[in-house]
């Protein structure tokens, strides 16, 4: 995880060169984010671009007394990966927008299959996640694969630092014991 100097996060909704700055030093916390969720590089682009077009317009709400930027971005993106999943499937029986297809080259497409294809392996963890609560699994993703501290996850996720760092330990115990390769897993998705 980046921990950048602190950013004038509110600033970036009206200034562009802190956006610029922003926008550069969090891309990849943004991808790699996006890419461990989904398979589907246009989709993939789409995302990363709504993920920064929403902390924009949000970036008045940021409080730096309730943890980074790079803490309140991974929220960011967690609400914009939740809406589009929630979207699709209110709207299966829609065709896939491929406006943004035709935004790629071949050189970007490349790049985000190459990401996708590197985040394979935190695909399959998730699997394995899938069996936890959705309060426990959201507090090891966002200690395990996002990097935040425990103290911040759990700010994010409204719970006490004490009880955030018990119910990580239980839910960690409750993958390896479904996944033999967890800790593995978990290693090579920090790298």
């Amino acid at each position: 995880m980046n921990n950048s100097p602190p950013t004038d996060v509110a600033g970036i909704g009206t200034d562009a060169a802190a956006f610029t700055s922003f926008y550069l030093t969090h891309l990849e916390l943004v991808q790699r984010f996006v890419a461990r969720r989904v398979d589907d590089p246009y989709l993939a682009a789409d995302l990363t671009a709504e993920v920064f077009l929403a902390a924009i317009e949000a970036a008045s709400s940021y409080r730096a007394d309730r943890g980074v930027p790079e803490a309140w971005l991974t929220g960011v993106a967690r609400n914009v990966v939740n809406n589009e999943f929630r979207r699709r499937a209110r709207e299966r029986a829609l065709t896939r927008r491929i406006s943004g297809r035709r935004l790629l080259d071949g050189d970007s497409l490349t790049a985000i299959e190459e990401r996708i294809d590197v985040e394979r392996h935190s695909r399959q963890l998730y699997k394995a996640l899938a069996t936890l609560s959705t309060r426990d699994r959201a507090l090891m993703e966002l200690v395990a694969l996002d990097g935040l501290s425990v103290a911040d996850a759990a700010a994010q996720l409204g719970m006490k630092p004490g009880t955030a760092r018990v119910r990580l330990h239980r839910s960690r115990a409750r993958v390896q014991s479904q996944l033999p390769d967890a800790a593995a897993l978990l290693t090579e998705v920090r790298q």
